[in-house]
């Protein structure tokens, strides 16, 4: 049987995260999975694109990508079950 925190958030699977438009902050929900430890994660300020891709961004992008991974790189190490984790995979 499905977990109900699947369906709740809209997500197709554990570990699979997805936009979330209309949330007033949010940009992102994901139903993240740790061995047998399971937690619905919002992630992303609402409207702020993170940073493009990597190939051919300015400079100022990739200082700006820089920042971010060192400023919450404590919160990254902690894995799936962090909202920066997720936060980096995704929007930077």
């Amino acid at each position: 049987m499905p977990d109900s925190r699947l369906k709740a958030a809209g997500v197709s699977g554990f570990n699979k995260p997805k936009a979330t438009p209309s949330h007033p902050k949010k940009s992102h929900v994901v139903v993240a999975k740790e061995g047998s430890t399971i937690k619905t994660i919002r992630f992303g300020q609402q409207g702020v694109k993170g940073s493009p891709k990597t190939e051919g961004e300015s400079k100022a992008y990739a200082m700006r990508r820089a920042s971010f991974k060192a400023r919450h790189a404590d919160n990254i190490r902690k894995g799936k079950l962090s909202a920066a984790y997720w936060a980096d995979r995704v929007k930077w």
